[in-house]
């Protein structure tokens, strides 16, 4: 019985078929996750930052583009 499951452990072991689609799958459900929170905590200090931005931009005159 011993040597039964040895050999179903390193059969199991030995099996390397590299990732398949569920793994990819939850790997991209973790960066989706990731930039939601992400997003989340930052999207309005980045909103403002761009908002800053675009003023100076449009104050100085030298964008040639209306409403940045």
């Amino acid at each position: 019985m011993l040597k039964l499951i040895t050999k179903t452990q390193a059969a199991w072991a030995s099996r390397d078929r590299g990732a398949t689609a569920v793994e990819y799958g939850l790997m991209v459900a973790l960066i989706a996750a990731a930039i939601v929170v992400l997003v989340g905590a930052f999207g309005t200090e980045l909103a403002d930052l761009f908002g800053d931005t675009c003023n100076t931009i449009d104050t100085d005159g030298s964008s040639g583009v209306a409403g940045c």
